[in-house]
């Protein structure tokens, strides 16, 4: 197979698949998804070949993002979206707990949807400031 990328391209490409498998694998220590840093490892072997030689070093004689790539701002984008995630998981998590955990159809949806609108507004404005959880004995 013969792909053809402009270096922007290829740049963007290495993001999404550091992105992909740092999602994917770096909470799995050593059961990693092996084939999913093969790939990596290919692409970033190819951006050295391009002359991208500062985004990638060698560990183990294998091609994996420098530590210059890794710390160029994708961990930025990465955080951004986990925190996104986590709030919109929290909110609706929140909201299905206020409304007693019922099953969800058409006739409670829009209650659903509010409550969860809700909890995002008072996430955007506080983060998690005003929670606060009680612990009994």
């Amino acid at each position: 197979m013969k792909l053809e990328l402009t270096r922007k391209q290829l740049r963007r490409l290495l993001d999404m698949a550091y992105i992909g498998n740092w999602i994917l694998n770096s909470t799995r220590g050593e059961d990693r998804f092996t084939d999913y840093d093969e790939v990596e490892s290919l692409l970033f072997q190819k951006a050295r070949e391009e002359g991208m030689k500062t985004l990638t070093e060698d560990w183990m004689g294998v091609p994996v993002p420098s530590k210059a790539f890794a710390e160029g701002g994708i961990h930025e984008a990465i955080i951004e979206y986990e925190n996104n995630v986590f709030f919109d998981i929290l909110a609706e998590d929140l909201a299905r707990r206020d409304m007693d955990d019922v099953p969800i159809d058409e006739s409670n949806y829009q209650e659903l949807t509010e409550r969860i609108e809700a909890y995002i507004a008072e996430f955007d404005a506080h983060g998690t400031d005003n929670i606060s959880v009680e612990t009994g004995s």
